[in-house]
C-alpha cells in the first residue's frame, strides 16, 4: 500500500512512558491504552493534514513494572533488563498499532520495529545511574537493598544507567519504512547493545552484537531517529505542559518559546536536571545543531494539537 507524498515534512514524536501512565493510575492495560488512544487522535491528525509521522516512545514505568514481577515471582526464569526493554517496544507498540489503525483504517500501515541501539561500554553512565523506571515510592525505607534510588516531586524512584545512544542499527529499515507506513521504533530508547562483542566458538572468533543492562532515554534516542529519517520537527509529549525555569518553587517561569542559546545556557545552569527534562533540552540541543529551519515542542498529550499551531507548549528554535 503506497501513501501520499508528505508536504509538510516529517515529524518524530516521542511519547513519555510517565506520560502513559498519568498520575494517580495503577499502569492497567486499560488505562495505558486510553491514554495512548488520546494523543493518537492527534497524530492521526497530523498524518491526514500531510505530515510523515515517525513515533517513538519511552518505558520507564514500564519496563520497570516488568522488573517487579519478575523479582516477586517464584519459579518463573528472569530476564536481563536489556529483554525487559524489547518486550515494552512490543507491549507499548501493540497500543500505538491498534489506536492508530483504528483512527486511520485503511489510510496506511503502522508497523512496530524492535530496535537495537548501539552504545558505548566505557561510558560513565554505568558508574552513575540517572534513569527512573517502574513505580513511584512513598517511603525510601521499604525500597530493596542494593537498588539505586532517586527523590521526584511524585516520590522515591529506581534508576538504572542510561548510558549516550550512538548509533540505530536498524537505521536504513526504518528509513525505508517510513516513506510507506507509520514507524513505531527506538521504543524506550531502543535496546542497548554493544558493539564488536567477540566469543570464541571452536578455533574461530565471532563478532557481533550485545544487549547491555541499561535504558537509554529516549529523547537523545529521537535525536538519533530523527537524523535518520530527516525530520524537521521533534514532538516530545510529556507530563507537563511547558518547559520551566525554577520548577516546583515560588519562582517557577513556565517558557512559550526558548532560544537555542538560552537552553544551552538553563541547562549548564542546572534548570533541567538529569533523569527528568534534561535529557529532553539535551536531545533538542543536539536536534537543532544540525537544523536551522528545525524546531522542537515540548508540551503534554493534552495540548500537543495546540503546540503544533504554537498556541501551546514550548518552541525551541535557534531564532525563538
Amino acid at each position: 500500500m503506497g501513501r501520499k507524498t508528505s508536504s509538510k515534512g516529517t515529524v518524530v514524536v516521542a511519547l513519555g512512558g510517565n506520560a502513559l501512565i498519568r498520575k494517580g493510575q495503577r499502569g492497567e492495560y486499560k488505562e495505558q491504552l486510553r491514554n495512548v488512544e488520546h494523543a493518537m487522535a492527534t497524530v492521526a491528525g497530523m498524518i491526514k493534514d500531510g505530515y510523515r509521522v515517525v513515533i517513538t516512545h519511552g518505558n520507564g514505568p514500564q519496563v520497570g513494572s516488568i522488573l517487579l514481577q519478575q523479582e516477586r515471582t517464584e519459579g518463573v526464569p528472569k530476564m536481563p533488563l536489556h529483554v525487559c526493554v524489547a518486550q515494552t517496544q512490543a507491549q507499548i507498540g501493540l497500543m500505538i498499532q491498534e489506536a492508530l489503525y483504528n483512527r486511520l483504517k485503511n489510510h496506511m500501515p503502522v508497523v512496530t520495529m524492535v530496535t537495537q541501539v548501539i552504545v558505548d561500554p566505557k561510558d560513565k553512565a554505568f558508574r552513575k545511574p540517572t534513569k527512573p523506571i517502574g513505580p513511584f515510592y512513598e517511603d525510601e525505607g521499604s525500597l530493596p537493598l542494593g537498588w539505586h534510588i532517586i527523590r521526584t516531586r511524585r516520590g522515591y524512584r529506581r534508576i538504572v544507567a542510561s548510558p549516550d545512544p550512538k548509533e540505530i542499527v536498524e537505521a536504513e529499515a526504518i528509513r525505508e519504512l517510513s516513506r510507506d507506513a507509520v514507524v513505531i521504533a527506538c521504543g524506550g530508547g531502543g535496546i542497548p547493545v554493544i558493539k564488536s562483542y567477540c566469543r570464541v566458538k571452536g578455533r574461530r572468533r565471532q563478532c557481533g552484537l550485545k544487549g547491555i543492562s541499561a535504558v537509554i532515554d529516549k529523547d537523545l534516542s529521537a535525536q538519533k531517529l530523527a537524523d535518520v529519517v530527516g525530520a524537521g520537527i521533534l514532538l516530545i509529549l510529556t507530563d507537563v505542559d511547558q518547559v520551566s525555569l525554577n520548577y516546583g518553587k515560588p519562582t517557577q517561569y513556565n517558557l512559550h518559546t526558548l532560544k537555542y542559546k538560552d537552553a544551552k545556557q538553563y541547562l549548564k545552569e542546572g534548570h533541567f536536571p538529569a533523569g527528568t527534562m534534561g535529557p529532553k533540552i539535551k536531545a533538542s540541543l543536539r536536534f537543532l545543531e544540525k537544523r536551522r529551519k528545525g524546531k522542537v515542542i515540548i508540551t503534554s498529550f493534552s495540548l500537543a494539537d495546540k503546540a503544533l499551531k504554537g498556541k501551546a507548549g514550548t518552541t525551541i528554535t535557534r531564532q525563538a
